[in-house]
């Protein structure tokens, strides 16, 4: 019998063993799944209604599951993997952690628990929290941003205000998720405060505080 046999069976067939692989990988590689994206609306509702065959079937692993009922979305939490992640990676992720946390206390987010920042604001916060270090842009900026939101904890808008910086339209908001304080701990944040005053390039986040890595640029263990 497999992880999957009674959830099947739940569903009188109509959800197969393979759609629950195939869930199960989405949460591997995707690491958040909100019920507001169209897309993913159908996979977190199995998750939450199947919750415990998923954690069965992910437990060796080493990945555990948080599920936020309030905002509507699960991640799954790598426990003992420890994944390189590159230098601009890791501060933009711990960036966005921040201004989440400050817009969050003052419930300056939307009703999915998303926070919106504009490129300009962004900038200045990045500068801020990195001791003035400056925003990548161009296309640097946008295959960050790809990392971001393969990741689950940010995705980006473009509207007809869109700047544009080496002649690469640039997204013009970017909606960090909420998903980004499970994947980001709070020790995190003591590194990125660190950081900006010692303007290092040394930065180590713990294997919990972002799970997935690019093969490009300085690589640290996220």
């Amino acid at each position: 019998m497999s992880f999957w046999t009674n959830a099947e069976e739940a569903t009188n067939g109509v959800v197969r063993e393979e759609d629950f692989e195939a869930i199960a990988y989405r949460l591997i590689s995707e690491q958040v799944l909100y019920q507001a994206d169209r897309k993913s609306r159908t996979a977190y509702g199995l998750v939450r209604d199947f919750d415990a065959e998923f954690k069965r079937a992910l437990a060796p692993l080493g990945i555990v599951l948080k599920f936020n009922s309030n905002l509507r979305y699960v991640c799954a939490i790598p426990t003992r993997i420890r994944q390189p992640a590159s230098v601009e990676q890791t501060l933009l992720a711990l960036v966005l952690r921040k201004i989440h946390d400050e817009e969050s206390r003052i419930a300056n987010h939307n009703e999915d628990g998303e926070v919106e920042c504009d490129l300009v604001t962004l900038g200045i916060k990045y500068r801020q929290a990195t001791g003035g270090r400056e925003l990548p842009s161009g296309n640097r900026l946008l295959t960050l941003m790809a990392s971001m939101r393969r990741w689950g904890i940010a995705r980006s808008e473009t509207d007809e205000r869109a700047l544009v910086i080496e002649t690469v339209e640039q997204p013009y908001v970017v909606i960090i998720r909420p998903g980004i304080v499970e994947v980001l701990g709070e020790a995190a944040l003591e590194r990125l405060a660190a950081l900006a005053s010692s303007k290092g390039t040394d930065l180590v986040t713990t294997s919990s505080d972002v799970a997935a890595s690019d093969e490009d640029g300085e690589d640290t263990d996220v």
